[in-house]
């Protein structure tokens, strides 16, 4: 039997995705608290600032996730000898 020595490559941890993923999560509950919940307009000034928090929070984690699809990480060989 012959053995070969390889290194295993480990999947990059994209920091940009866990982020993105986490924004675009708390950009949902923030909406949907916004479209769904009393907004309590007079507390803020007369804007849902549940939805337009939502709505910002939502498109940074899209671009946060886009910008993580687009260029992912690159891992530097290791060659075992």
């Amino acid at each position: 039997m012959e053995t070969t020595k390889t290194a295993r490559k480990p999947k990059p941890l994209d920091i940009r995705a866990l982020i993105g993923a986490m924004l675009a999560i708390i950009g949902l509950i923030l909406t949907a608290m916004g479209l769904f919940a009393d907004p309590e307009l007079h507390k803020t000034g007369g804007i849902n600032a549940n939805l337009m928090a939502g709505l910002v929070l939502l498109v940074a984690g899209a671009l946060f996730l886009f910008r993580a699809r687009m260029s992912p990480l690159k891992l530097r060989e290791t060659h075992l000898d």
